[in-house]
């Protein structure tokens, strides 16, 4: 596998900025646009904002406002079928999950093969006015966190602007916090990398399956009384549990039943119709002229499709235009499925396997791509990555699958994250 260069890319109308509450009011993913200015400069001035020409130069929070965001995106190019691929891995290691989209050129109906594993998505659950403490409790942490693969993220909060709070699956309860709350907590922790010089905000990570925290052990009894009797911290919670047939308790019956609601995603289907494609070659991620388009132009144009913008680049549309790069192509039909929830990664990966399985038999598309976009306001992206929101939250990924299985894996953050792994 070979990495691409990684290119500077800007949202259009917002960005993907999915909170908690858009489970019910999604907003639409958004298209984006190439940045050709580098990153950290003023639109209007040299490195840093500063003046040309007997400008004024900028304040610095005015600086900071007319600053176009950082944002990046990474692209990897493999094999599904390779015994070295990273596919499954890079889905696994992506917890927080509220959209995902399968585009299918040349294909107007579900395809057969994928209609068990969409039916069989899978519930989640709302779990409301739940202390934190009761994370750490042993009955919850060996019934659940010890038990399969555990998932619980704060419902609307703001990752900037609130305290939130998360479990992820390798079992660890990470806690984002202003300042005030970290010093009266008095948990070990550290500065969020993304608070400037003058930390206010902090991130706390406990684990709960280490050997050392148990129920009669110090560092146990330490986090329990910071969170139960010293800073209680209570939120509504988005769960989810997945397990491999192990018996035992659920979710629904852990929990009293005036306090959890069982929630099932939102799955729609459409067919659009006379769509413009752009020409693809697997071996050639930076495209090649007049044969085929690079994988950001590629990207740009899914996020124009998904966010059903229109790609005729009429003159009368005087506020802007977006045509289909070229080369391109023009299908009769395509299909287009998107599913709305608190999706697992564990779900995902049994999506992209039956998306392989699709070009078994001979088809007329040349490739496929699933999407999926991860929640603005989680405390992590990729594995235990710090994941911020500055001016949009994005955090996303999408495979482009070729009819031979190789695969381009797109996966772009905003500002506020590291370079995804």
């Amino acid at each position: 596998m070979c990495t691409a260069p990684a290119a500077l890319l800007a949202p259009a109308g917002g960005g993907p900025a999915l909170h908690g509450s858009d489970l019910i009011a999604p907003l639409p993913p958004a298209a984006w646009r190439r940045v050709t200015r580098a990153a950290g400069r003023s639109p209007i001035g040299g490195p840093g904002g500063g003046a040309r020409g007997g400008r004024r130069r900028m304040s610095a929070p005015l600086r900071r406002v007319q600053q176009a965001p950082r944002h990046l995106l990474v692209c990897e190019k493999g094999h599904a079928r390779h015994p070295r691929s990273r596919h499954a891995a890079h889905v696994r290691d992506h917890a927080y999950n509220c959209r995902v989209s399968i585009l299918i050129p040349e294909c107007g109906i579900l395809p057969e093969v994928l209609k068990s594993t969409i039916a069989d998505i899978g519930e989640y659950y709302l779990v409301k006015n739940l202390s934190v403490h009761e994370l750490v409790a042993p009955e919850f942490i060996d019934s659940f966190v010890k038990k399969g693969s555990c998932y619980a993220l704060t419902y609307n909060t703001k990752i900037d602007q609130d305290n939130t709070a998360a479990v992820i699956p390798t079992g660890k309860l990470i806690l984002s916090v202003d300042k005030d709350t970290y010093e009266e907590l008095g948990l070990q922790g550290r500065p969020s990398q993304y608070s400037g010089k003058k930390a206010m905000r902090y991130i706390i990570t406990i684990d709960l399956t280490d050997s050392n925290f148990h129920p009669d052990g110090k560092k146990h009894k330490r986090v329990l009384w910071a969170l139960k009797e010293k800073k209680p911290l209570e939120f509504d919670f988005l769960m989810a549990w997945y397990n491999t047939g192990a018996e035992g308790s659920t979710l629904m019956s852990y929990f009293p039943k005036n306090q959890i609601r069982a929630l099932k995603p939102k799955i729609t289907f459409s067919t659009l119709r006379d769509l413009q494609c752009p020409a693809l070659q697997s071996n050639e991620l930076e495209g090649k002229p007049e044969e085929s388009c690079s994988t950001e132009e590629l990207f740009e144009w899914l996020g124009a499709v998904l966010n059903q913008v229109n790609l005729d680049n009429k003159s009368s549309s005087f506020l802007s235009t977006y045509c289909c790069p070229q080369p391109n192509t023009t299908v009769d039909q395509a299909f287009l499925c998107t599913i709305t929830g608190f999706i697992i990664p564990d779900k995902i990966i049994q999506l992209l396997e039956q998306l392989c399985s699709y070009f078994t038999e001979p088809k007329l598309a040349h490739w496929l791509t699933l999407t999926v976009h991860g929640f603005a306001d989680s405390p992590v992206s990729w594995r235990e990555n710090e994941h911020g929101f500055h001016k949009g939250g994005e955090n996303l990924y999408n495979f482009v699958v070729f009819r031979n299985l190789d695969y381009w894996l797109q996966m772009a953050v905003g500002t506020n994250d590291d370079c995804p792994p």
